[in-house]
């Protein structure tokens, strides 16, 4: 199991690059962000500096979206990275939630999302591909590399993924979520002629290593609230008693709104709705041998990373704890 670490791009972004630093020397692969650029900074910028100050990490969003910037603009920015530092990004991408509603916009659809990943990686790695109805081609790419994964919870959305990318990101750690989701990506990716096996499949949730399961539910309670987000849209589209797992829809029944001035931080008001069971269920808490066992589960189901979702008051000391105790026996 690959390991990866995801950071909100807070000023100032020395720290960002300084805890993406630390993460590889403690053994994680990949360094995430948000990408949200009118609630954090913007992602790219500095993604060109934890390049330069690290060996081989690999660096992405998780997640951009297809609205944000034009096609042509993030494929160019992913090339550019790629040919200043040897193919080392990863194009994490989905509708669109905070980037996106904090302007007022709705998330992009299904169709759009699906386009948009076919432009971004064609251009990306230096094919044409015809874009608001011209051929274009960026012609400075040589030898560019870019895999894109989505993420997604819907039924239709895991069937995109199956048919058209590169890697899956679900982000939740909650067991039977994840063998559901995987097991309709690989259904989608086999009907569609492709190798199942070819999808990296991500795991991405908070880990907080520690003994105060207490506050570590409280440290970690706004992620229920993030992903209800998500939940709320596939109730309005299918349903309570629709595809999806009622373990992802029924504790969203309490929720009344969402404040994005809060989101993705330790104690967000508007995630008061989120139950312990539901934090406990969808993040990694306690000691490190409860961290190792969850993800030695988590494999079993055919995840291939995991990333780790920073936002808490125990950064420094659960990136350490991963690096001497978890990371270790997860790649033997």
């Amino acid at each position: 199991m690959d390991f990866g670490v995801v950071l909100q791009t807070d000023p100032p972004a020395r720290d960002v690059v300084r805890l993406m630093t630390s993460a590889e020397e403690q053994g994680f692969r990949y360094g995430w962000t948000f990408d949200s650029c009118v609630l954090w900074q913007e992602p790219f910028v500095i993604y060109s500096q934890i390049l330069a100050s690290t060996r081989s990490m690999v660096v992405g969003p998780m997640v951009t979206n297809p609205s944000t910037r034009d096609w042509s603009v993030t494929a160019s920015l992913f090339a550019t990275l790629n040919d200043m530092f040897g193919n080392r990004t990863v194009c994490g991408i989905g509708r669109g939630d905070s980037a996106r509603r904090v302007i007022g916009q709705k998330p992009a659809s299904l169709s759009v999302l699906r386009e948009s990943m076919h432009v971004i990686r064609e251009l990306a790695e230096g094919r044409e591909v015809d874009h608001h109805g011209a051929p274009v081609r960026i012609p400075w790419v040589r030898d560019g590399r870019l895999e894109v994964w989505m993420a997604a919870y819907g039924p239709k959305a895991l069937r995109m993924v199956g048919e058209h990318a590169d890697g899956f990101i679900l982000q939740t750690a909650d067991p039977a979520i994840t063998r559901w989701t995987i097991e309709s990506v690989r259904a989608a990716a086999r009907d569609a002629g492709r190798d199942p096996g070819g999808i990296t499949m991500c795991v991405a949730a908070p880990a907080y290593v520690g003994d105060d399961l207490a506050h570590q539910r409280d440290q970690l309670r706004w992620f229920g609230g993030m992903v209800g987000n998500h939940v709320a849209d596939l109730v309005a589209r299918y349903g309570e008693s629709g595809p999806v797992p009622r373990e992802l829809t029924d504790y969203i029944r309490g929720r009344e709104g969402y404040d994005y001035a809060h989101h993705g931080k330790a104690g967000n008001p508007s995630t008061d709705f989120v139950p312990d069971e539901i934090v406990d269920r969808f993040c990694l808490l306690g000691p490190a041998s409860a961290h190792v066992d969850r993800l030695t589960e988590l494999a079993e189901l055919g995840v291939d990373q995991f990333a780790i979702y920073l936002m808490h008051d125990a950064k420094e000391q659960t990136l350490a704890a991963y690096g001497n105790e978890i990371i270790p026996k997860l790649t033997a």
